[in-house]
């Protein structure tokens, strides 16, 4: 055990009042810390010295680090040091010991060294939105962490500093807990059951029932649908969610009960995980339900009293099926529920099966093979699969994370070629003639042969084999992230964009269309004039520039001479006007826009062609650089991108036949869309670059019943653009778009064309504005 006395010298620069509390301290912090611990204890309190903001900091520190390292852990100390350096620069010493001297208390309730780093991270950015809120509020953190979780606290400050950005009186009273929207908020916030009140509790009724530990810790949601943020188990925690409402009759701790049960049973019975290897996500849904099942099956045989605290959270009845998630809640209440009676066939089978193997409930491999077995038979319900959304609406289970086991690759020393990773090899005729062994490959082949060149047939007729049976042509995929609000944290390579060729369509009616519209395009003759650039202006009058304005020097000579103050603007400056603009024209080209236009024989799919050609050809005669392109999706694998005119590819009749061949299919996946464009975007070289959207609906797939959630989506896309330097506009055919496009493009970055027969005469127009 090191001594105080090892550090004497560095003891000397502290002050007295720090010195005296390191003495009284210093067997507490060597019980807590480690070797290595304990000097950066003392590591840590000369980083805050060197702050320069009095010895209180100093002393405050030295005496709350062995309470935090005692409830989170050393590493939490560390990151409390860090966060005080961070915070100096902003505020003042008294702060920071506020900051220091509440630790403690945060450490003790939060109990959790992420939710720790958390809260740190929340006082940072409350310090930067209102500073001289941060002070009142610590000095209430025992009282406001007694009723909120670290979510709730975090939504309640940030309530009051939006609130109350500029009153500071108001603040002061907020954070103080003197004004009645603080409390009026701090009781819509308040939770019914805290986690950090119960923990003890329910670690020694596990310890009862099994006569082992279980280790139990807290995560945070930090959004108000509760009810969606399932507990999971990694490793050798249980993480359960830091706050349980009261659900209909049930109070906040028998659902915690009832959650770290279940929880328990299955680190309890599980001898080995189950491998996840060439599963169907059908498969592993309804292996997973068995699973859940088993263990709790053998929980009750050990103590039958369990079934009580489980059975009142089953609440699915027969009936028609509404979706895979309610059919699979119906076979778990019909396994846990002897009493309960359903008359699908699909979940009478599963409750038979799985009662009849009641010799085998202690092997993991029977929920294998019955998962297997009832996935195979689900086909018959005519009701299909959406892993995101079919979940069981069983409110105590967890997300199962924990019974999978995956096979792991070792990327270095791995010389397979994984399914689906396909090698190109590039051949000449004779070796594509000569072979036979892949003539009948799948779309699985290992390796795919490349002709560089079209092949013909004998009786060719004009076509080749490509064309008369080969597959439209994809680019490689481009992976993306797409937002998820529910959980605020982005899901990586989530949505694959694939370029797809576009169907060649006659330019003549790109042509016909500018006939049609002629009127238009002269009235666009006018703003197309104004909008060009003017090459070099020479700006007179200037107090410094580029040369001397002759007439002006000799009128400020003849002014000496008269005896009159000369104006001294002599000089003129040449600027040159240019346009440093990049357009990409975004279409939306889902199967909603093949729909008529009340009142016209004319489709959205035209008018939106229309409006495009004759925008085209404003800017092909301004000189902008521009790109158009479209999108549509069928789920998030499959998020179909065509490219109908590049920002290097002249404006011909191939890129005319090109917009006069496009379609609408599918559906509408706008933010993995917008990110792509923006990944075409990003390659130009213009200073100013504009996104043109041009939809008909809100965002929407046939994976997502969420409405909400590809908004945000789309919305985080619309963000991240514009931290790159790309304005994004929307143009909306829907009439009712206000209430979700606003959110997404900003309040001024849309418009609303309610008389969609106008678009091909507005949007020309709606673009010489933007870019004038």
């Amino acid at each position: 055990m090191k001594h105080l006395e090892d550090y004497a010298e560095l003891l000397q620069a502290f002050g007295e009042g720090s010195q005296a509390i390191l003495q009284s301290k210093w067997q507490e912090a060597t019980r807590v810390f480690s070797p290595s611990g304990l000097d950066q204890y003392l590591d840590g309190a000369m980083g805050l010295r060197s702050l320069g903001k009095g010895d209180g900091l100093v002393s405050s520190y030295l005496d709350a680090a062995p309470h935090i390292a005692r409830e989170v852990g050393e590493d939490a100390v560390w990151e409390l040091v860090g966060a005080v350096m961070k915070m100096a620069s902003k505020t003042s010493g008294a702060v920071l010991e506020a900051v220091v001297s509440t630790s403690p208390t945060a450490a003790n309730r939060l109990a959790d060294p992420e939710l720790f780093k958390s809260y740190l991270g929340m006082l940072d950015r409350l310090l930067a939105q209102v500073p001289r809120a941060l002070r009142p509020m610590l000095e209430n953190i025992d009282q406001l962490f007694g009723y909120l979780t670290l979510g709730g606290l975090r939504r309640w400050a940030l309530w009051g500093a939006h609130a109350h950005r500029t009153d500071f009186e108001a603040q002061i009273a907020y954070f103080s807990l003197k004004s009645p929207e603080a409390l009026a908020m701090l009781q819509q916030e308040r939770k019914g059951t805290l986690f950090v009140d119960i923990q003890r509790r329910l670690r020694m009724y596990l310890r009862a029932l099994w006569g082992r530990d279980f280790f139990l810790r807290p995560t945070s949601g930090d959004f108000e649908d509760r009810e969606g943020y399932r507990p999971y188990i990694e490793g050798i925690f249980i993480h359960l969610p830091d706050a349980y409402d009261d659900w209909e009759d049930i109070d906040g701790m028998t659902r915690y009960r009832a959650v770290a049960v279940h929880a328990a049973a299955h680190v309890a019975y599980m001898r080995k995980a189950i491998s996840a290897e060439a599963l169907t996500p059908e498969q592993m849904a309804v292996i997973g339900l068995f699973e859940d099942a088993r263990v709790e099956a053998l929980a009750m045989r050990a103590f039958p009293g369990i079934r009580a605290i489980w059975l009142p959270f089953h609440t699915a009845v027969a009936g028609p099926v509404a979706s895979m998630g309610h059919l699979f809640s119906r076979l778990a209440r019909a396994i846990i529920d002897p009493d309960y009676v359903d008359d699908n066939a699909w979940v009478q089978e599963g409750r038979r099966v799985f009662m009849e193997a009641e010799a085998r409930w202690d092997d993991p491999q029977l929920s294998w093979d019955l998962g297997v077995h009832l996935a195979d038979r689900l086909r018959n319900q005519r009701v299909s699969y959406h892993a995101r959304t079919d979940i069981p609406d069983i409110l105590y289970r967890d997300d199962n994370r924990y019974i999978w086991e995956f096979e792991e690759i070792d990327w270095e020393h791995e010389t397979t070629i994984l399914p689906g990773a396909q090698v190109r090899k590039y051949v000449n005729v004779m070796e594509m003639v000569n072979e036979v062994d892949t003539e009948l490959a799948g779309d699985d082949a290992q390796e795919v042969w490349v002709l560089q060149s079209e092949l013909f047939p004998y009786e060719d007729m004009g076509l080749s084999y490509n064309q008369m049976e080969g597959k439209e042509p994809v680019s490689d995929p481009f992976h993306y992230p797409e937002w998820d609000y529910q959980i605020q944290a982005s899901r990586p390579l989530w949505a694959t964009v694939l370029e797809r060729r576009p169907r060649l369509g006659d330019a003549r009616v790109v042509r016909e269309v500018l006939e049609k519209y002629k009127p238009v395009s002269s009235r666009l003759r006018y703003l197309i004039e104004a909008l060009q650039p003017q090459g070099v202006q020479r700006l007179r009058k200037q107090e410094d520039g580029d040369e001397i304005d002759v007439e002006a020097a000799v009128r400020a000579l003849v002014d000496i001479r008269m005896g009159l103050a000369p104006d001294t603007r002599i000089h003129m400056r040449s600027l040159r006007k240019v346009r440093d603009l990049g357009v990409l024209v975004l279409m939306d080209l889902s199967e909603s826009t093949n729909d008529k236009v009340r009142g016209s024989e004319d489709s959205i799919l035209q008018l939106t062609r229309d409006a495009t050609s004759l925008l085209a050809d404003a800017m092909n005669r301004i000189g902008d650089p521009f790109a158009i392109h479209g999108f549509h999706s069928d789920g998030r694998h499959d998020v179909a991108y065509y490219r109908f005119k590049d920002f290097d590819e002249a404006y011909s009749e191939e890129a005319m036949g090109r917009i006069a061949g496009m379609t609408g299919k599918f559906s509408t996946r706008m933010g993995a869309a917008l990110r792509h464009a923006g990944h075409h975007l990003r390659h130009q070289r213009q200073s100013r670059k504009l996104l043109l959207v041009i939809t008909d609906g809100e965002p929407a797939d046939i994976d997502v019943r969420d409405p909400q959630y590809l908004r945000h989506d789309a919305r985080r896309a619309v963000e991240d653009l514009g931290r790159d330097g790309v304005i994004t506009y929307c143009l909306s055919l829907d009439p009712h778009a206000d209430e979700y496009v606003s959110r997404i493009f900003g309040a001024r970055n849309y418009q609303v064309i309610d008389h969609v027969e106008r678009l091909p005469e507005r949007l020309p127009i709606l673009y010489a504005g933007l870019t004038r």
